[in-house]
Order: structure tokens, then C-alpha cells, then sequence
């Protein structure tokens, strides 16, 4: 077997608070016994969140929020962070190759959704399809995710909900962590690895990681290995800071470099092979032509101040976001991006008082971007962006309701336009038991048309299409209902959660027939009037404590409404997921092996025939079944854990199929075999082993 890297990944709780905060959630055993069901549920109620009004705990949100820890994140397979998080039901993911991914909520993605890392919106050019999320997943701790509406503290694109992704925790007083790890995946032979190291001295806190990770085109039964599907992703992260009584001050620096090469699925005539440059090996780790080369900087200053009545938090950000695209050369582009953002955010947060908390804040964000190639897709143009709110939060015995009101404005010097909107939200949550909790919440969410809707003309290389943007196009405006139910017991504990969202003014591309480039399909932006609706379910059923059984099931149909059926519903529609896992703990407490667990997982994906059909702009995907087998432990030395093992087999029986939100779908059509597009990975064998080392100094007084 060829040497296999190693990877750094985090040791963390579930959410970014304050020291003393910090010290009581690192003494719950909350990842060492996260095998035992019934515990974690518990356990997740008290888990604190602070994606919707500063740190609440989850019970008292009444908002759907998912939390996925770090141990959770390290027992997934991915390629990136958002396919990691994808598996949570409500969630899917846009893909373009095997390195590309964009996250939708319920539905909904693109500038819909807001990705916050490191206390600040995460802004890369994320209108285009081939544009992924430019965050190395090494570095994540714990997810958040908000689904609905989260426009409160976020403002606008924050329509469908918030993926917060949060680091770990700083040490301890007088610790030094040091963190290895490594992955390896058969299908497309990737290569990771990343080191981490993270210290306390007396309240002078650091954290630096450095992480690699590469990849061969991935492989499947139908399409042998698929050119283009490559890439080469590095990153780096330095943070310093004060951790002190009165709150703390962090620098934070990252660099984020990733260069996939272009799956553009031509094909020969007569053979129906994918055509593919002859210079390079199939399993090439080379870039081939074309490639994206795109690099993201980032520099946050994150400072929170402890005052009597609660307390301030300010973050400033800076980033930088270089794109380009070469397609007939190596050393020319045709396509340069280069985006500059500055974000702000100011909050004050008061301490519960009588059962109120109150939350009152400014952020928005400043924009430039500049197009230095040779070709444009969306002009050039200036945005400023700022928003106030403000949100009030009452607890009562076992009752807890919630609102608050906020008002955006955003300037585009693109034809001077500018959108405001005055949005809320208003919720309760009844902690009816110690093990029901119900919950209910309105909200008003708004999002400001991007500029690739608004003034997109060119080829998008990645996706085959020619784009028509619309400068007619308004904001959309939401109304969205959650009604959410989630129940624990000793041996069983369930979950639903159900939504109506209706959204006015929603924008989407439509395919029209026309051909302005040769070889690429043209779509244009245009609007309509959208209701959404769908709800999430899971249970998980454990007889005893060493076997669980667990079910979920994610619906969502979206339509516009007053169309005929051919163009009813909207594109991108998630296919209805049920997901199955039998889970078998063999050893809790062991001495050489502690948590091992064997498991066996199935996704069932039902067939998606509610798509838009005017002008074949989608087409219908049949359904199919995944079967993944995985394992894992913690091994013990002295007593201490000093490494995880996880070996996962997915798509164990090498099922062909092809997911409803690739692109690559829609590439030529195999004149030998009939079948059109490109095919997702075939079976994928992954081995990961992280190596965490913890070193305590005992500090003077």
C-alpha cells in the first residue's frame, strides 16, 4: 500500500464560549461516552449554541438547529467539509467533480445560504455552481447548522439558514495540544494530512495547523475513471491571542489554496469515451487543462469584553479571494476574480436576568471585485452592506419564547441599485417534560439578488452553460412556519420537524432555447413565486446499550406557483433521503481498545420527478440505494487515548448512479452505452488514524 500521510484533526466540544464556559463543557464526558444514545441526547438539551441569539441551550431554541461534534465529523467521509455536513438530514449538496461542493438547506443554496468560519461570513464567489467553499474541513471543530430564516443576526442571503463551523476551543491553562492525523481513500487515491499545535500559558493562547491534501480522478463502473475530476487542496491557519477574565482578544490568519481541474465530460463519437488530455496518466495528480487555481486569504480579529450586565463582542474581517481559470494554457488565464470583503459585527448580549436575555447589534459588510482576465462573466461592481437588530428572549418555568426585528440596506453600485427590507422572527418552545420539547417559530427572511443574476454574460467552463443575467430582477422576500417535536426515552428517541416555506420574487436559471456559444447549453435568470414545504424525521430505537438502530428521513417539494407542470417546480430539488444505520458497540472502557464500534449504514435516495422540465433544463433521476460498512476505535496506552482508527467502505456493492444535484449530469450523452453525463464515484475505501497529544504544565501562582 503506498505510505499514507498524516492529518491533523481537532479534539472539541461542541460550540466557540467564553473560558469559564469552556472548562464545564471539556468536563462533560460528552465525546467519551457518545456511544451511550440516551446520554448524548441528554446531553445535546444542554448542549449551548450561539447561532441564534448568543450562547442558549438547545433546549431553549426555538429555532431547528443540528449540532455534529467533532468526533462525529471525524467517523464521516468526505472529500470537504460541506459533503461531511450534507449527511445531516434537511442538508444536500451541489457537486461538480470530486472536490467541489455547495451546501443546501431544505432546499435552498447558492447566496441563500451563509457559511460562518472563524466569526465571520465566509465570501468566495459563491453564486457560481463551480465555486465551492473555500475552508479547510482539518480546521472545523463542531457544525451548527440553522435551518429556516436566520436573517436576525445575519442579514440578508440568510434565507435558508446558517452553517456556523466552529473551531476547537483553546487548551487549558498550562496545556499544549498537539494533534496528527492522516486519510486515505482507494477510489480516487487521496492523500491528507495535517498537523495542529494549540497552547495556554497563562491565559496567552496560539493555534497554528498546516494541512495538504490531494487526488486522482475518482473512478466508477460506468465511466472508468473520469478526467478531470483532480485537484490539489492546501491550507494553513496561525491564531494568538488573550484569554483572560475580562473576555479575549483573537488574531486569526488563513490561507486556503485549491486547484481542481475542470470534469468537462466530452466524449469521444464512436467509442463514447471520455476524452482526456494524453500527456498525463488517468490517475494523474498533475493539474490537467482546464483547471481552476483559486486562493483565499483571510485575517479575522475576534475580541469579546465580560461586563457586569453581560457582554461585547466585536469582529472585524478582512478577506481576499483570487479565482482564475485556465483553459487553453498553463500559464494564461482567461478568467481572474478578485474579490476583496471587509465584514463587521458588533453585539451586545446580556446575561439571563429573571428569565430575559436581549441581544442588540450592527454588521453588514464592504465589497469590491475586479475582473483581471482576459474574458468577464459578471461585471465588475462595489457593495456596501449594513443591518441593525435587535432580539428578546423569555424563559418561563418550563416555557421559553422569543423574537426581534431587524433592518437591512444594501448598496450595488451595479445600475445604482439598492434593496432594504424590515424582517423578524417570533418563536416559542415548551419543554413540556425532562424528554419533550415543542417547538414553533415565524420568520421574515430577505436576500438581495447577486451579481451573477443580475449581469452574468459568458460561459461557466465547469457547468457547460452560457448565462444570461436579469437587471430587472427584484429581492425575494420569505414567510417561513417551523413546527419541530423531538422526544428521548430511556430505549428510544424521535424527531420531526416540519416547514412551509413561501418565497416571493424567487430567482433561478432556466434553460432557454438558444445558442449563443457553441457546445454549451444558454440559461437566463428569471423569477417566479415559490412554496416550499417538507419536514425531516428521525428515530433511533436502542434496545440495549451496546446496539443502536437509526432511521431518518428528509421531503422536500418545492414548486412555483400558478405554472403548469412542465415548469411547476424548481430546479435543484433535493430528491427525497432515507437514511438506516445499524450500529454495534463492541467495547466501552477497555484497555487497549475503548468505543470500537462496527456499523452498518444505508441511503436510500427516492427517485426525483418533480424537476423543471421546460426547455430539458433538468431531467428526471431515478432512484438507488448506497450501502457503506464502517469501524472504529479509540486505542489506549496507559490508560489515554493516544489514536482513533476509522476504516469505512461506501458504496460497498459499487452502485452506478448519479446524484440529482451533480453537474456533471448534464455533460455529452455516451452514444455506445445511451446514457448522458458523467456518473458519481463508484465503492471508496477510507482509512483514517488521528494521533491527539495532550501535554499539561502546572502553572505557578
Amino acid at each position: 500500500m503506498k505510505t499514507i500521510y498524516v492529518m491533523l484533526s481537532l479534539l472539541c466540544s461542541a460550540t466557540v464560549m467564553t473560558a469559564q464556559e469552556k472548562k464545564s463543557t471539556r468536563d462533560v464526558q460528552y465525546e467519551k461516552d457518545s456511544t451511550d444514545v440516551f446520554y448524548r441526547h441528554l446531553q445535546l438539551n444542554e448542549v449551548m449554541v450561539t447561532g441564534v441569539t448568543g450562547n442558549t441551550k438547545l433546549k431553549h431554541s426555538t429555532v431547528p438547529i443540528s449540532v455534529v461534534t467533532g468526533k462525529e465529523l471525524r467517523q464521516l467521509t468526505s472529500t470537504n467539509i460541506i459533503d461531511a455536513v450534507a449527511k445531516e438530514p434537511g442538508m444536500a449538496q451541489i457537486t461538480t467533480g470530486g472536490g467541489i461542493s455547495k451546501p443546501i438547506i431544505r432546499g435552498l443554496g447558492y447566496n441563500r445560504i451563509i457559511v460562518m468560519n472563524e466569526g465571520v461570513r465566509q465570501e468566495g464567489q459563491q453564486w457560481g455552481d463551480e465555486h465551492g467553499i473555500e475552508i479547510d474541513g482539518n480546521g472545523v471543530g463542531s457544525v451548527e447548522i440553522l435551518k429556516g430564516p436566520a436573517s436576525l443576526m445575519y442579514g440578508s442571503d440568510a434565507m435558508a439558514g446558517v452553517l456556523i463551523l466552529h473551531p476547537a476551543p483553546v487548551p487549558l491553562d498550562g496545556e499544549v495540544r498537539v494533534n496528527v492525523g492522516s486519510e486515505y481513500q482507494t477510489n480516487n487515491g487521496l492523500f491528507a494530512y495535517s498537523l495542529n499545535g494549540a497552547g495556554n500559558h497563562g491565559g496567552f493562547v496560539w493555534d497554528a495547523r498546516f494541512s495538504d491534501k490531494m487526488a486522482h480522478a475518482y473512478k466508477n463502473k460506468y465511466d472508468g475513471y473520469v478526467p478531470g475530476t483532480q485537484f490539489r487542496e492546501r491550507a494553513g491557519r496561525l491564531m494568538v491571542g488573550l484569554d483572560k477574565s475580562w473576555g479575549h482578544s483573537h488574531l486569526t490568519w488563513t490561507a486556503y489554496h485549491l486547484t481542481p481541474s475542470i470534469a468537462e465530460g466530452e466524449r469521444d463519437e464512436e467509442t463514447g469515451e471520455l476524452e482526456r488530455d494524453e500527456a498525463f496518466s488517468i490517475k494523474t495528480y498533475h493539474k490537467t487543462l482546464p483547471f481552476q487555481q483559486v486562493k483565499h486569504y483571510k485575517a479575522v480579529w475576534d475580541n469579546s469584553l465580560n461586563l457586569k450586565s453581560g457582554y461585547l463582542k466585536a469582529t472585524v474581517g478582512y478577506q481576499q479571494n483570487r479565482r482564475q481559470e485556465f483553459e487553453e494554457s498553463e500559464d494564461e488565464y482567461e478568467l481572474f476574480f478578485k474579490l476583496h470583503t471587509v465584514t463587521y459585527d458588533v453585539r451586545y448580549l446580556t446575561h439571563e436576568f429573571d428569565g430575559w436575555k436581549v441581544a442588540v447589534g450592527v454588521n453588514g459588510m464592504w465589497q469590491r471585485s475586479r475582473n483581471l482576465g482576459e474574458e468577464s462573466l459578471i461585471p465588475e461592481y462595489r457593495l456596501f452592506d449594513i443591518g441593525g437588530y435587535g432580539t428578546v428572549s423569555k424563559t418561563m418555568n418550563r416555557l421559553t419564547l422569543n423574537g426581534g426585528l431587524r433592518y437591512d440596506h444594501r448598496h450595488l453600485d451595479f445600475h445604482s441599485r439598492n434593496f432594504s427590507c424590515v424582517t423578524g422572527s417570533v418563536g416559542a418552545v415548551w419543554n413540556a417534560t425532562d424528554h419533550l420539547n415543542v417547538r414553533l417559530n415565524m420568520a421574515r427572511g430577505f436576500r438581495a439578488p447577486n451579481m451573477s443574476e443580475l449581469g452574468s454574460f459568458g460561459v461557466h467552463e465547469g457547468t457547460l452553460r452560457f448565462e444570461y443575467g436579469n437587471d430587472e430582477l427584484e429581492a425575494e422576500y420569505s414567510w417561513q412556519a417551523d413546527l419541530g417535536v423531538d422526544f428521548t426515552s430511556r430505549y428510544v428517541s424521535a424527531q420531526v420537524a416540519m416547514f412551509a416555506n413561501r418565497i416571493q420574487n424567487y430567482i433561478f436559471a432556466k434553460r432557454i432555447d438558444a445558442v449563443v456559444e457553441e457546445g454549451y447549453r444558454t440559461y437566463e435568470y428569471t423569477k417566479g413565486e415559490a412554496l416550499l414545504m417538507g419536514f425531516e424525521a428521525g428515530v433511533d430505537f436502542h434496545p440495549i446499550h451496546s446496539l443502536h438502530f437509526g432511521n431518518t428521513f428528509s421531503l422536500v417539494n418545492t414548486r412555483q406557483l400558478f405554472e403548469p407542470r412542465y415548469t411547476r417546480y424548481l430546479p435543484f430539488t433535493p430528491a427525497p433521503r432515507w437514511t438506516s444505520e445499524l450500529k454495534y458497540e463492541l467495547t466501552h472502557h477497555g484497555r487497549v481498545l475503548n468505543n470500537a464500534y462496527v456499523a452498518l449504514r444505508l441511503e436510500c435516495f427516492l427517485a426525483q420527478n418533480n424537476y423543471y422540465m421546460a426547455d430539458l433544463t433538468e431531467t428526471a433521476t431515478p432512484s438507488y440505494t448506497l450501502v457503506n460498512l464502517s469501524a472504529g476505535t479509540d486505542l489506549l496506552f496507559g490508560g489515554k487515548k493516544f489514536a482513533e482508527l476509522y476504516v469505512t467502505a461506501e458504496n460497498l456493492f459499487d452502485r452506478a448512479y448519479q446524484s440529482h444535484l451533480s453537474r456533471l449530469k448534464y455533460t455529452d450523452f455516451n452514444v455506445a452505452t445511451g446514457r448522458m453525463g458523467v456518473y458519481n464515484m463508484g465503492r471508496n475505501v477510507v482509512m483514517k488514524v488521528v494521533v491527539p497529544l495532550v501535554f499539561e504544565k502546572k502553572m505557578k501562582n
